[in-house]
């Protein structure tokens, strides 16, 4: 394993400084531009979740914290891990690269890590590196060129070494085993004019998955009610995947937020209807065909701000009001967490061995809180101190 060269990504990063002056270098990443026309068909029905999430597996926990501001140069992405078998989290960001525009998480097997790096700044790419240590030693991948979506699930790890991207231009590029380079996986354009992408009326994709077997998933925004836009490739054709929804919700808007894959499922969070009407589903599939779904959670007007996931299918969510809810995975149902701990920023983590645990940042402060269950209240166990280098991306 070799650790990311600093003189390849700031090398990258300095031939596209100039055109990057003209159009000015504000703290977020760039987006491309959109029509105004494209952009009312195809704008969200709600905000989507933050980058801000967690990934359990049997090779350690991992957690994407924002630090430092909360917005602008100084505003960096760390990244945390809990090995195994151990009750202290420690800082793990990859070395070398900044991160600034946000970190997103995959892992093919729930032990190696996979790691893109949204652009941001003067930087204009994606870089990709992995982890099968915890952190200590890192290898980087190809780059995405024109940058990684701005959603959790822009990046999916698949179980021969496969990966794909959802790239800021509206595509999804893929690599082999050997990653030495991307190719056209689709588009939203070409996936939308698909048999499966005209039934739902698809206008965006939002995650991207593998199951067990390999198979590469999508998801998007369907506009026809009662369609969750989720399409898996069979090497020739995209095919619906997404689960049937009860006849209750059959008339409402469908909105896939989270779709990734841990243990041996593929889970999915599913927002149906808007406004105080929504409700919340979790969907699981081992196979990328046959779902089970849970009973909907009613959010009665809440936001979803993040999504965590957890081994065996659990799932965590932050609510705003500093509110939360988990589901232990298949067959559970939803359960309303105690008020969570203060924070400019609250991640829940789900260790497959421990207790529920959030995260709690603020400035370079990182707090560490259990769920002690049988007082239902948080229990302070760890705080670490991250070294903010402010003022370095300025």
């Amino acid at each position: 394993m070799r650790r990311p060269a600093p003189a390849l990504v700031l090398a990258a990063a300095l031939i596209v400084v100039p055109a990057l002056l003209c159009a000015g270098c504000g703290g977020a990443a760039h987006h491309t531009a959109v029509p105004a026309a494209r952009r009312s068909a195809s704008a969200p029905r709600f905000a989507p979740p933050s980058l801000a999430t967690s990934l359990a597996g049997p090779g350690a926990t991992w957690a994407a914290v924002p630090m430092g501001a909360a917005s602008g140069p100084d505003l960096f992405w760390q990244l945390f891990v809990l090995p195994p078998g151990s009750a202290r989290w420690s800082l793990a960001t990859p070395p070398d690269i900044a991160t600034n525009g946000a970190l997103i998480l995959a892992t093919p097997d729930g032990r190696e890590l996979v790691t893109g790096i949204r652009s941001s700044l003067y930087l204009a790419f994606s870089p990709i590196t992995s982890t099968a240590d915890a952190g200590r030693d890192w290898a980087t991948s190809p780059p995405i060129a024109s940058g990684l979506a701005g959603v959790p699930d822009a990046l999916a790890a698949g179980p021969a070494g496969q990966m794909i991207a959802l790239d800021r231009a509206g595509g999804a590029e893929r690599a082999d085993r050997g990653r030495t380079g991307w190719a056209t996986l689709t588009s939203e354009r070409s996936l939308a004019g698909t048999p499966a992408g005209r039934a739902c009326g698809l206008t965006g994709l939002t995650a991207a998955a593998y199951t067990p077997a390999g198979m590469p998933l999508l998801a998007g925004t369907c506009t026809r009610p009662g369609q969750a836009g989720i399409f898996a490739s069979t090497g020739r054709a995209w095919q619906a995947a997404g689960p049937a929804l009860p006849a209750s919700l059959a008339g409402q808007p469908v909105d896939v937020l989270r779709l990734t894959r841990t243990g041996g499922h593929d889970v999915a969070l599913l927002q149906a209807g808007t406004g105080p009407g929504a409700s919340l589903l979790a969907a699981w599939t081992s196979g990328g065909d046959r779902w089970e779904l849970s009973h909907p959670f009613r959010l009665g007007g809440s936001q979803v701000l993040s999504v965590s996931f957890g081994t065996s299918g659990s799932a965590a969510v932050v609510l705003n009001g500093n509110r939360g809810e988990n589901i232990a995975g298949p067959g559970a149902v939803w359960q309303r967490l105690p008020e969570l701990p203060p924070g400019r920023t609250v991640t829940l983590a789900l260790p497959p061995a421990g207790a529920l645990t959030a995260l709690t940042a603020s400035g370079a402060r990182l707090t560490i809180w259990r769920l002690v269950p049988a007082s239902a209240t948080w229990s302070m166990t760890q705080a670490i101190n991250v070294p903010i280098q402010y003022g370095s991306s300025s």
